[in-house]
């Protein structure tokens, strides 16, 4: 049951980065406010990652910004590593 809802917490949490990279990018080309990078990279680092590496390239967005590629990949490792813990040590 755990296992289910970290699940549906990660989809979730991807789905809102991806859609917040879109919105940033959307708002970047018509030199509007922008969302801040650090919530970029926070969805990105707590839950988010395959939404926020998904994003970058759907939407060519931050992708020249290395840090970018670190959090997110750090992120899914992260992410990764409680699914392992879920499923094998709970």
């Amino acid at each position: 049951m755990l296992i289910k809802i970290y699940i549906g917490i990660l989809i979730v949490v991807s789905l809102i980065t991806f859609v917040l990279y879109g919105v940033d990018k959307s708002k970047a080309r018509r030199h509007a406010w922008r969302i801040p990078e650090k919530i970029l990279l926070g969805f990105g680092l707590l839950g988010g990652a395959v939404g926020g590496l998904l994003g970058m390239n759907a939407f060519h967005h931050k992708t020249k910004h290395g840090y970018f590629w670190v959090v997110n990949i750090l992120g899914l490792i992260i992410q990764a590593a409680l699914f392992y813990l879920i499923i094998y040590k709970l």
